[in-house]
């Protein structure tokens, strides 16, 4: 079981170390969106959002301290959701469903991250194929 559980987790953080890739190496273009939606400091949002997304996806995947990992991602999304997904403030039909897609996404992917976190919290040790073991537990 142990290998499924590494397989997963590679495969959970794909998307976030591709996204702050995009983050850390288009940080003005990603700046320029972020200031659309009406938002303060984007610069320093964009690369504060792409290290902890970098951070996070790292430590899942390599297992040093997953359960941080998984944490730093929830810290990443859950205000993603609300500020750059706020589908609510859409008068368009189409970016309305976008947002709302983008935003469902978010809070399921934190979804995960949280059940992650329990599962390293809680097996602590015990689940193979880490580094560390969890720093909460």
């Amino acid at each position: 079981m142990d290998i499924l559980v590494l397989i997963g987790r590679i495969l959970f953080v794909l998307l976030f170390l591709g996204s702050a890739f995009n983050h850390l190496s288009q940080s003005k273009a990603m700046a320029g969106y972020v200031e659309s939606k009406g938002l303060p400091s984007a610069g320093n949002m964009v690369l504060g959002s792409g290290l902890l997304m970098l951070l996070g996806a790292i430590s899942v995947a390599f297992g040093i301290w997953a359960d941080l990992g998984a944490l730093l991602l929830v810290i990443f999304l859950v205000p993603t959701a609300f500020l750059m997904h706020a589908f609510w403030k859409e008068s368009d039909p189409a970016a309305r469903q976008n947002e709302m897609t983008q935003f469902l996404k978010d809070l399921s992917l934190a979804g995960a991250a949280l059940a992650l976190l329990g599962l390293f919290a809680k097996a602590g040790h015990d689940l193979g194929l880490t580094i560390t073991g969890p720093l909460f537990s």
